[in-house]
């Protein structure tokens, strides 16, 4: 007896889970049809103009522009999916057929359970692994093909390249790799000055990685407070930092690898730019985003899991205005994050909590 029923259970986990992945993936692969077909039809003339050979639009382009894209929206398509196909099995009567045979609800959400973490471990692998390096390339592709140019001047930099030590320059030119108008200054554990090096501008030498510098000046202060002023004109010098560290576009953090993102992180805190919140922001979202998958399938279960009159069409109704109230609710979260007092990593973590919620009590309602 207790092998016939772990046989059913193992079948039912079987039936429902195939229906899981694949009403999942249909919706995913039909919806990535669509736009891709839309964005050529938008982008056409902009490739033919750039001359993108048919090759390079679907391997640099589009095959790095799906991960991103799965990615993004696999909670809204996942939710979709759910809805869809529970909502058919109940309007067959076979979730009735289900819990009639012995079956409880609980055992019931095993299987989709066993699905979405399935996809929520993949969404986790792609978004802190493989999106950031699909990014780089495709964020490549349009600067060439697509978008105008990067820019290559950047002005008024300042930032703390070490602790203590404070990074100034009027300007800054990517492709030269000259900045001018260029101050560095150590300070004291107390705060006071005690190196300044300034020159009128610096040029990297790639080979040597030092910086050759145009006007040198070096002014230090010891701790009696008697001030050296040296003129060296054109010294080569290691100033402690890096073209890298100039240029804001090499810093764009949807292409770093989790890893990286860290030690991106531990470098703005030090440096105590402004971007720190927005690379903390992009952390949790891909350590926690994952969950929404979970979330939005019990929600899905819940609801379509109920026969009703309107059948699938109400259901998609209601789960559609659902998913979308979670994405707003995620976008509010984080402008109040970026622009307010909210912890990056409530912002991300409170639309979750939320919705957790609304999917238990949903579940303790679901008929059973």
């Amino acid at each position: 007896m207790k092998q016939r029923a772990n046989s059913t259970y193992k079948r039912l986990d079987r039936y429902i889970l195939l229906k899981y992945l694949k009403t999942f993936l249909l919706a995913l692969a039909l919806i990535i049809v669509i736009i891709i077909t839309f964005d050529v039809s938008e982008k056409l003339d902009k490739f033919l103009s750039h001359h993108a050979t048919f090759w390079q639009v679907v391997f640099d382009y589009y095959c790095n522009f799906i991960p991103g894209f799965v990615n993004l929206y696999s909670p809204l398509f996942i939710f979709i999916a759910v809805i869809f196909f529970t909502s058919k099995m109940a309007g067959n009567t076979e979730i009735i057929a289900i819990l009639g045979s012995g079956i409880s609800y609980r055992r019931l959400l095993q299987p989709y359970l066993h699905g979405s973490l399935i996809v929520a471990v993949t969404v986790l692998l792609l978004g802190n692994f493989v999106i950031p390096i699909s990014q780089r390339h495709l964020i490549e592709f349009e600067e060439q093909y697509v978008k105008s140019k990067a820019p290559s001047y950047y002005s008024n930099l300042h930032f703390q390249s070490e602790p203590g030590v404070q990074v100034y320059a009027e300007s800054y030119d990517v492709k030269m790799q000259k900045a001018f108008r260029f101050r560095r200054e150590e300070l004291t554990p107390e705060g006071r000055l005690a190196k300044r090096e300034s020159a009128d501008m610096i040029s990297y030498d790639s080979v040597s990685g030092m910086w050759l510098c145009s006007g040198y000046t070096l002014r230090t202060i010891d701790s009696a407070m008697n001030e050296t002023l040296i003129f060296k004109g054109n010294p080569m010098i290691d100033l402690g930092v890096t073209p890298t560290d100039l240029d804001l576009l090499s810093q764009r953090m949807e292409t770093m690898n989790t890893p990286t993102l860290l030690k991106f992180i531990q470098r703005e805190k030090m440096r105590g730019t402004g971007t720190v919140k927005q690379a903390k922001i992009e952390l949790y979202q891909r350590l926690l985003n994952p969950l929404a998958i979970i979330v939005m399938t019990l929600i899905g279960v819940a609801i379509a899991s109920r026969k009703s009159r309107g059948g699938i069409g109400i259901h998609l109704a209601i789960g559609i205005t659902i998913a979308f109230a979670f994405i707003v609710f995620m976008k509010i979260a984080t402008v109040f994050a970026t622009n307010g007092n909210l912890s990056p990593f409530m912002a991300v973590l409170l639309p979750q909590l939320v919705f957790g919620l609304a999917a238990v009590y949903l579940i303790y309602k679901a008929p059973k």
